[in-house]
């Protein structure tokens, strides 16, 4: 089973430390922005399975950072406020929020609405590849996103089938993260969320998919420095990963 990954949006650093503490000892993978620029760089960079944020930013409201992420991402979003007003609420389940806590919160409710949110939603967003034609930097590896090119250092183009490339785009849109063979297939198949569970076939045909591409990719695919199978899991690019517009 992946890790959900969590983003918590404060500018206040000793709720976002604190969230983190807590919700990593529940096993949850935590990340902290403080302001708005980061939590969108990380949002469009990476996997984010839920965010917490704060309704108070600085210069720009919650509100308003919601609206920019729902105008291309389904994640998950629970606003934090010390506003409790049923008004600030209804604003925001308005603008796209699908919980809303009132500071201070007891940690253990926080935690319920946190399970109840991951079952509403089901992950579907989880896999931020989506519309992204961004250009990544990998190894030794260039993808242009744009016209879903994949060229080495010295510029020669080494061709992908489609289902190639929406393996390689799902990994470099989650790097460091492992995925799973449901998330995986998932990704190939266009569904929403990722199945429960896949049959043996269809887990078969995902080993057999990582494998064609790491012949394309790997120095060795036989011993992997980019795509590793990571045991009882799926599997995760490690290596750093540079996007760019």
């Amino acid at each position: 089973m992946t890790i959900r990954r969590i983003l918590v949006v404060d500018d206040d650093p000793d709720v976002g430390v604190m969230l983190k503490q807590y919700l990593t000892r529940e096993g949850y993978a935590v990340e902290i922005a403080h302001d708005t620029a980061t939590a969108l760089i990380k949002v469009g960079q990476q996997r984010v399975d839920l965010i917490f944020l704060d309704v108070m930013l600085g210069e720009e409201s919650g509100f308003d950072v919601c609206q920019k992420l729902r105008a291309e991402n389904a994640v998950p979003i629970i606003f934090l406020s010390a506003l409790s007003a049923d008004h600030h609420r209804l604003t925001g389940y308005q603008v796209g929020g699908d919980d809303y806590i009132a500071k201070p919160f007891n940690p253990g409710l926080l935690l319920a609405r946190v399970k109840a949110v991951f079952r509403r939603t089901q992950r579907a967003s989880s896999l931020s590849y989506r519309r992204d034609i961004g250009t990544y930097h990998f190894g030794k590896w260039t993808f242009h996103g744009d016209r879903e090119e994949l060229v080495d250092q010295e510029g020669v183009e080494t061709i992908l089938s489609k289902r190639e490339t929406a393996l390689l785009k799902a990994f470099l849109a989650n790097p460091q993260i492992p995925l799973t063979r449901e998330e995986i297939s998932s990704v190939l198949t266009g569904e929403d969320a990722p199945q429960d569970k896949l049959d043996a076939q269809q887990s078969r045909a995902i080993d057999v998919l990582v494998g064609r591409l790491r012949q394309k990719i790997e120095q060795n695919a036989k011993a992997p420095k980019l795509i590793k199978t990571m045991r009882g899991t799926g599997y995760q690019l490690c290596c750093a990963v540079e996007r760019h517009e």
